[in-house]
């Protein structure tokens, strides 16, 4: 467990906190490219701050406070400009740095505006993705996270504002053992009250966390399988420090699942599962679902506020809400399946300690040519992905993608019968004996 003190240091993420200042050295996801095509401004609550991402009229983002320190009215209706927008309040306007322009009404020798200044943060896009920086400058070079450069590749954002900090999904990511029941008995009791019995939960006979140049790997051994097997011979990553990689790799398609876990502030965390499908050389993706990202939102609840516990991505985020908005770690009773947790909260430390020393944290990279991150992809996944429609005989890359437009967040996804078609097609094609 945790004491009172340590859980502060570790979960609070707003200006002038420890855990804040970590932050405030990566890059965040804050929106997808394609968000902005038809709109000038969006709202953004990032690391405790009130913010506007906005586009001026030549195309360049920025991303600044949201109150205008005139009369305080919001940058969300401002009036966007070649350089920067207007306050529409009384025209104020301020580039993407924070740097006052001009006051239209003030004196023309005055030299108010250089006195005036308000918090202003880089974009960058990268991957369809708008990434925004918050730290001390020069800014690092935006992740080079596998595979979101691919070309040609098929790209789903969803979203979701989950009401808990961060600390407490991103420890579910760090907890193996979880799967075997909050993924497994609970999922089979919600379906046998459906009149569908089944039995698909396998018990964990084995689980390791091993750190990795980039953050943590998690490996597991279920009941019907060795350590030959992808779960414990590659395993999936934790990129430290907020993001969760779990796909799948084979002949018939590779599936990058990303889950961005992206602190709006103590208490709210912007949930971001982002898709990278990249077809083999000769499957031709059709235009209208490549060279953008789709976005779609990502319920968790009906219209009675139940969790729609038949869905994977809304039984973890029960498990998150019900600890409360930030977890009290001081009452808990960690066990020894618990060691993925230990891990990753000591890595949060090692990292703390590094800024304080002004060094750099892990995973900032700087220079002229960005590394690539190389991260493990499994290629066939024994726990989590399991699916009647293997039983069709179309490989593992399409049982898998109509596992996650069902069983996940996917399910929300209007693409989604789309996409699995479009690999359905293209294996019907298939010489045969080619898989």
């Amino acid at each position: 467990m945790l004491t009172q003190e340590e859980n502060e240091r570790l979960t609070r993420v707003g200006p002038g906190t420890p855990m804040g200042a970590l932050m405030r050295r990566y890059w965040q996801p804050v929106a997808a490219a394609s968000e902005m095509s038809e709109r000038w401004t969006k709202s953004v609550r990032l690391l405790g701050e009130s913010l506007v991402l906005f586009k001026d009229r030549s195309g360049r983002f920025g991303l600044i406070e949201e109150a205008c320190p005139h009369r305080r009215a919001s940058f969300l209706y401002g009036i966007p400009q070649a350089d920067g927008i207007r306050c529409p309040y009384h025209g104020w306007q301020f580039d993407g740095t924070g740097k006052c322009l001009d006051q239209p009404n003030e004196p023309a020798d005055s030299t108010f505006k250089d006195r005036v200044k308000i918090a202003g943060y880089p974009v960058e896009e990268r991957g369809g993705l708008l990434w925004a920086y918050m730290g001390p400058l020069p800014a690092p070079n935006v992740p080079p996270l596998a595979g979101i450069d691919s070309p040609h590749a098929i790209r789903l954002l969803g979203s979701a504002v989950i009401p808990c900090n961060w600390l407490q999904i991103m420890e579910n990511s760090v907890d193996a053992v979880h799967t075997e029941w909050l993924h497994g008995h609970l999922f089979e009791f919600v379906l046998e009250h459906k009149n569908f019995k089944t039995k698909f939960t396998r018990k964990h006979l084995k689980t390791a966390f091993d750190e990795f140049p980039y953050g943590i790997i998690k490996r597991r051994v279920i009941e019907g399988h060795t350590e030959e097997g992808d779960d414990w011979k590659i395993g999936h990553p934790v990129v430290f420090p907020t993001t969760l990689l779990v796909g799948n790799a084979s002949e018939e398609a590779c599936h990058m699942r990303y889950q961005f876990r992206v602190p709006m502030d103590d208490t709210h965390t912007l949930h971001l599962w982002y898709h990278v499908i990249v077809p083999p050389a000769e499957l031709t993706i059709p235009a209208h679902l490549a060279g953008t990202v789709h976005t779609y939102d990502v319920p968790y609840t009906d219209e009675r506020g139940g969790y729609f516990l038949d869905s994977i991505h809304a039984q973890d985020i029960m498990a998150w809400i019900t600890q409360g908005p930030i977890a009290d770690r001081s009452l808990e009773a960690l066990g020894s399946t618990d060691r993925g947790v230990t891990v990753y909260r000591n890595m949060l430390r090692r990292e703390l300690k590094r800024i304080e020393n002004g060094e750099d944290p892990m995973n900032v990279f700087r220079g002229a040519e960005p590394e690539t991150m190389e991260l493990p992809l499994e290629f066939e996944r024994t726990q989590g992905d399991l699916s009647p429609d293997g039983a069709r005989g179309e490989g593992f890359a399409i049982t898998n993608l109509r596992a996650m437009f069902s069983r996940h967040e996917g399910r929300f996804c209007p693409l989604g019968p789309e996409i699995v078609d479009v690999f359905v097609q293209h294996r019907q094609r298939e010489p045969a004996g080619v898989a």
